[in-house]
C-alpha cells in the first residue's frame, strides 16, 4: 500500500503522544507495519512521518477551513462553517490538537516552522473574512489571533478537565464574538 494509507493512523498517534512519545512500537501497532516496512515507506524515520502528517493537516486545513472561509456568505456564516469543521476535527473538544502537541518536547525545534506557517495562514484567513466585512485590518488580524487563542485555550481546558463543555461553548459563541463590532 502507498504510504499515504498510513497517514490518518499516524495523525491520530502523533496527536495523542507527540513526537517524543510516539515510539516505533506504537507507530508499528498503529499502522500495522513492522520496522522494516516503516522505514521502507518513511526512509527518514519518525521525522518524515510527522512531516507527512503536517502536510496532511495542511491539506485538511485548506479544504475544510481556508477554502470555506474564502467562499461566499456573510462573515458569520463563513466563520460558523469553520467552527463546525474545527468542532469535527477535535470531536467536540475530546481530541487534542496536533499542532499544540508538536510544540512540546523536541518536536518544537524540528517542526516549529511548519506549525508557525500553518497557524499564520489560518489567522490570515480569519482576518480576511473580518476585513471584508468592514473591520479595520489591524483589529481583524487581532481577532484572527483571538480566535486561535480561544479555540486552543478551550481545547486545552477541556482536555485538562476531561470535560468538552468549555470547548463546545467557545466554538458555539466564536462566530458571533469575532464579528462583534468594537
Amino acid at each position: 500500500m502507498p504510504k499515504e494509507t498510513y497517514i490518518p493512523s499516524l495523525f491520530g498517534l502523533f496527536r495523542q503522544y507527540g513526537y517524543d512519545g510516539a515510539t516505533l512500537a506504537k507507530i508499528s501497532a498503529a499502522t500495522g507495519l513492522g520496522k522494516a516496512s516503516l522505514y521502507h515507506h518513511f526512509p527518514d524515520g519518525k521525522e518524515e512521518m510527522v512531516e507527512a502528517v503536517l502536510s496532511y493537516s495542511d491539506d485538511w486545513l485548506q479544504e475544510n477551513v481556508l477554502t470555506p472561509l474564502a467562499n461566499e456568505g456573510t462573515a458569520q456564516e463563513r466563520l460558523q462553517k469553520m467552527c463546525d469543521r474545527i468542532d469535527d476535527l477535535y470531536a467536540g473538544g475530546t481530541q487534542p490538537c496536533l499542532l499544540a502537541i508538536l510544540q512540546a518536547g523536541t518536536g518544537r525545534d524540528v517542526f516549529h516552522g511548519q506549525v508557525n506557517a500553518l497557524l499564520k495562514r489560518w489567522i490570515g484567513a480569519i482576518a480576511r473574512v473580518l476585513a471584508q466585512a468592514g473591520m479595520d485590518d489591524r483589529l481583524a488580524h487581532q481577532r484572527g489571533e483571538d480566535a486561535i487563542i480561544a479555540i486552543q485555550g478551550a481545547l486545552m481546558l477541556s482536555q485538562g478537565l476531561k470535560d468538552p463543555s468549555p470547548f463546545q461553548r467557545v466554538i458555539q459563541a466564536l462566530p458571533e464574538e469575532l464579528c462583534r463590532q468594537p
